[in-house]
């Protein structure tokens, strides 16, 4: 059994991951989801084409999610301080996250809208819908079920990078794992880590899931 004190590191790391993966969540979707809207609407089959524009946000989109999140985190040391006043723990972890996690929501949410039905946003079209009208009442509406899905693999996909973050004192059950498991060879709490780490996992995508179900049958 291990001490009461590395009980509670563990909670703290539990908690900070949680912190990390639910806050870097929400900021990325308050971003990656206009973007998402933008992307859809302005591609050649949107309601309102507009190459350049897609052009730029697709380019942007692709730049960030190509590099990979370690390198990213590293690279944003400086606006990372700036923006928080350090570079280190679980408050200076989320800027990266939301940074890494905003194009790939986009992507996510531009995949969703684009499998709206085309018959029902002409119908919306036909009844003299304004291009809001059809994004808020018809393609957001519609791709719900889908929206919510997109939103459970961002969850975990952003839980297993803040948990990468942990390589370079990023905080969270990942900075357990490399501070005590790796660096002191401590194999019991590296083992334990990862299991917290995989059942955080399956909460957040079994609770997902479950909504995205609920949602589906109130269509």
């Amino acid at each position: 059994m291990f001490e009461l004190q590395t009980i509670n590191m563990l909670l703290e790391g539990i908690r900070d991951t949680v912190y990390m993966t639910l806050t870097s969540t929400l900021a990325g979707y308050a971003l990656g989801l206009p973007i998402g809207v933008i992307l859809a609407v302005t591609d050649k089959d949107g309601i309102r084409p507009n190459r350049i524009i897609y052009r730029i946000l697709d380019v942007i989109s692709n730049i960030l999610r190509s590099i990979p999140f370690l390198i990213l985190l590293i690279v944003l040391i400086p606006f990372t301080r700036f923006v928080v006043g350090k570079s280190y723990g679980s408050s200076a972890t989320v800027v990266p996250l939301v940074i890494c996690a905003a194009p790939y929501i986009g992507r996510l949410v531009e995949s969703s809208l684009k499998e709206v039905d085309k018959g029902v946003i002409e119908a919306a079209r036909s009844m003299g819908a304004s291009d809001l009208d059809i994004i808020f009442r018809v393609m957001l509406v519609e791709a719900r079920t889908s929206l919510v899905t997109g939103a459970t693999i961002a969850l975990g996909t952003i839980l297993g990078y803040s948990a990468m973050a942990g390589t370079v004192g990023g905080g969270g059950l990942g900075d357990i794992a490399v501070r005590y498991g790796y660096y002191r060879y401590q194999t019991d709490i590296m083992v334990v880590t990862v299991l917290l780490i995989i059942i955080l996992f399956q909460i957040f995508q079994t609770i997902g899931m479950k909504i995205a179900k609920k949602v589906e049958k109130r269509k």
